[in-house]
């Protein structure tokens, strides 16, 4: 039987008002949806809030070009894509990993399907029928969804404060799971405005950072690095400044164009390597894409303690640098370096266009040179893109701060869950399966405060 100890406003115009319930969910993201779910099947009336006017709507986002629900790989290795977190996201998987997600998604009708990558999707790719018969079910349930409540944190007697089309609403829980996201894509309610909030009741919080970025190039030619160093620095003993993104050439003929079939590697100052095959896509700035993502946390690390990263490209993995190098050096006659290249190595497009970008004719009639470009272009970065434009986000409320049951030691009856939680991830859907496993974790400590049985 559901809880019937949270009075409910009857009217929008209530809502303004004060309420007493059970149990406040904030955020109406997979964190605080799987939040309300395994507490509403406890039988704990769940009151759920969001600033927007709909739930699930980064969720749907991601389900755009497909819905990456989780990834098949097996825990050990799933657990190791946190880095630095490991320790702490660890059990939250073991208690609801991959498997468990899919065995969720089929329960409301959604079955699932492993791709070649180990991703795992639902069979028609979408994230709208998905979140309908989550939501029929959370209602079902008894849920009830207080939509345009943007919270405001806590009131000077420490009751939720929430604005409302109607005024300000406050609302006393016995419980509360925050729910509210990173900051990245704030249109979509994510906009990392809880920070302030959150610190101010005694919660440390690790700066927000982008993750899963693209990055700006540092212009070909432009000095950074020893280079840097070299040259004249200004009265305040500040390194000249570096001119970022691609030349207007390159940026007007290749943007949205992608490297396909590219090796990316990097080695960091701290002696943290990465190498990976795969493709991404040139922007008007910079680069993004899934390969890009997976170096992300790397790069953007090292452009924080360096002022810039530099990684290697080889466009062409498939081939061993001495065949490069006889076929670069092979006779070309009266035709155009351009012709040869795709002749002899099928270099043409965006791969050839990228070597015209980094050498200059020196380099071009280089033999040597040109084909070591060709298997390690060297490619800086020097800025992330803004954090708005990130997938998901680095950095949020420190799981120290929080006890064994994600329950914040300064503020005992608030739990925490979800992207707001100090971890990242690359894609490929561990973002989705810690969000909604968090969410659980969460829950379930909700549910121990109020000495109930956990799910």
């Amino acid at each position: 039987m559901q809880s019937t100890s949270c009075a409910a406003p009857a009217s929008e115009a209530a809502q303004a008002q004060r309420f007493a319930c059970d149990v406040a969910v904030v955020g109406g993201g997979p964190a605080g949806l799987m939040a309300a779910e395994v507490l509403a099947n406890a039988g704990v009336a769940v009151h759920l809030f969001d600033s927007m006017p709909s739930v699930g709507r980064k969720f749907l986002l991601a389900g755009k070009g497909g819905l990456n629900l989780t990834h098949s790989e097996e825990h050990a290795r799933f657990a190791t894509r946190f880095v630095g977190r490991e320790a702490q996201v660890g059990p939250l998987i073991a208690a609801f990993g991959a498997q468990d997600v899919r065995d969720w998604a089929l329960a409301l009708g959604v079955e699932t399907f492993v791709g070649t990558s180990g991703r795992v999707f639902p069979t028609d790719m979408k994230a709208a029928p998905l979140l309908r018969a989550w939501l029929h079910r959370l209602r079902d349930q008894g849920v009830r969804f207080h939509m345009r409540h943007r919270w405001l944190g806590w009131s000077g007697d420490g009751a939720q404060q929430f604005a409302t089309p109607a005024g300000v609403s406050l609302v006393d829980a016995r419980a509360v799971v925050l729910a509210l996201g990173g900051a990245s894509w704030s249109r979509l309610g994510s906009d990392g405005r809880w920070v302030s909030q959150v610190a101010a009741r005694g919660l440390e919080v690790a700066p927000l950072r982008p993750a899963n970025c693209g990055f700006d190039v540092l212009r070909a030619g432009s000095a950074t690095g020893e280079n840097r160093r070299e040259l004249p620095h200004d009265a305040t003993g500040r390194a000249p400044a570096v001119t970022a993104g691609w030349m207007p050439h390159f940026a007007e003929r290749f943007s949205g164009q992608p490297f396909k079939t590219v090796t990316l590697t990097f080695a960091d100052s701290q002696g943290r390597t990465f190498s990976r095959r795969g493709e991404f896509v040139a922007t008007a700035t910079g680069i993004e894409g899934s390969l890009v993502y997976a170096a992300s946390h790397l790069l953007r690390d090292e452009i924080e303690t360096q002022g810039h990263a530099t990684f290697r490209l080889d466009l062409l993995p498939d081939h061993a640098p001495e065949r490069v190098l006889a076929e670069v050096r092979h006779p070309r006659g009266s035709r155009s370096l351009s012709s040869h290249l795709k002749s002899r190595l099928g270099l043409d497009g965006i791969k050839a266009g990228i070597l015209y970008e980094h050498l200059d004719k020196d380099g071009l009639n280089d033999a040597l040179a040109l084909a070591h470009a060709i298997k390690a272009l060297p490619i800086t970065v020097v800025a992330p893109r803004p954090i708005d434009e990130a997938i998901s986000t680095a950095g949020g409320v420190r799981f120290e701060a929080l006890d064994g049951h994600l329950m914040a030691r300064a503020v005992p009856g608030v739990f925490c869950a979800g992207e707001m939680l100090d971890w990242e991830a690359p894609t490929g859907g561990y973002l989705l399966t810690a969000s909604m496993a968090s969410g659980r974790a969460a829950a379930n400590g909700v549910l121990h405060w109020l000495g109930r049985a956990g799910a």
